[in-house]
């Protein structure tokens, strides 16, 4: 005996898609875009995150490693400091690291005795150092100062605008603004100023 089928209703209620399957397909062909567009945003972020990082190491914050004793104790040999650079003029007193490639090509670390328009006066014999005939109260020397004994022995002079006067807080084994290699420096030699001690960590903190 044959089914009868009921043709109107057949046409009235034609039997469902199968959404299912059309859905598992487009999430198979979708997947991989997503892992794509994932990654080019991650590596996009990291890029911006190192260029970010080079730039401010570069223009604003530098880490630079002392080397020598010439600012004993206030700095040590192997000391690893912060450095500042980004828009910043030498001031009296400042701990910078400079350049003077006439005495070396590494850089220094020495402190801002004068700037621009002080004089300076050095008497050795009491160990004392005049700025504009102030006596400076040198609580960071390590030891008093002895007569250098190289070269001409500077116990006067006038420091020309945009240039700076420095020395080391271990007097006596500096090469600094009174060795004629040194000299007088130009504010455009001073990469920046020492902000901090970051390593070893029992030196760690500000200056």
């Amino acid at each position: 005996m044959e089914k009868e089928v009921d043709w109107e209703w057949e046409t009235q209620n034609p039997p469902a898609p199968n959404r299912g399957g059309k859905r598992v397909a487009r999430q198979g062909q979708n997947e991989p875009q997503s892992v794509g567009r994932e990654m080019y945003q991650n590596v996009r972020t990291l890029v911006t995150v190192l260029a970010v990082l080079i730039l401010l190491f570069t223009f604003v914050l530098r880490i630079i490693v002392v080397s020598g004793p010439s600012m004993e104790n206030t700095l040590h040999n192997g000391d690893a400091m912060l450095v500042w650079s980004l828009g910043y003029t030498p001031r009296q007193g400042d701990i910078v690291v400079l350049t003077k490639r006439a005495y070396q090509e590494d850089s220094i670390v020495k402190r801002v005795i004068a700037t621009g328009g002080q004089s300076v006066d050095i008497d050795y014999d009491t160990g004392t150092v005049y700025v504009d005939g102030v006596a400076l109260e040198e609580d960071y020397i390590k030891e008093r100062m002895q007569i250098p004994s190289y070269g001409d022995v500077v116990n006067h002079i006038t420091v020309p605008e945009g240039c700076i006067f420095v020395m080391g807080d271990n007097r006596n084994q500096s090469a600094d603004s009174r060795y004629p290699e040194i000299g007088i420096v130009d504010e455009r030699c001073v990469i920046g100023r020492v902000v901090m001690v970051l390593f070893p960590f029992s030196n760690f903190g500000l200056l």
